[in-house]
């Protein structure tokens, strides 16, 4: 099976499709340690982050926040429109090297 999910094998010299075509809406999830004092101050961490990356801000809309069952974990689901792969790499680099961020997809 080839990348793109189809049984047909890719030709010699024929150029692959992206996975992901843009401008695009991409969602990220980003969880991280939660304490009742410290979410808000999560997700306005994390709302930084992408508005450093980006250049723009993003919408409080365009976050959606749940706690795990426990309470001791928080994931962020944050919607962005990215113009080329390497801005969605770039992301997930700065994410990655987040001390305060546990988990990312």
């Amino acid at each position: 099976m080839t990348q793109d999910g189809t049984d047909k094998p890719d030709a010699p010299g024929e150029e692959k499709k992206p996975l992901v075509e843009y401008p695009s809406v991409y969602e990220y999830k980003v969880m991280g340690k939660a304490t009742v004092e410290e979410t808000p101050g999560f997700e306005e961490h994390v709302r930084s982050l992408f508005r450093r990356k980006l250049g723009s801000e993003v919408s409080p809309d365009s976050i959606h926040v749940q706690h795990s069952r426990k309470g001791k974990f928080v994931s962020l689901s944050v919607s962005v429109l990215l113009i080329s792969e390497e801005q969605r790499r770039a992301i997930y680099a700065e994410l990655h090297q987040d001390p305060r961020i546990v988990y990312y997809l």
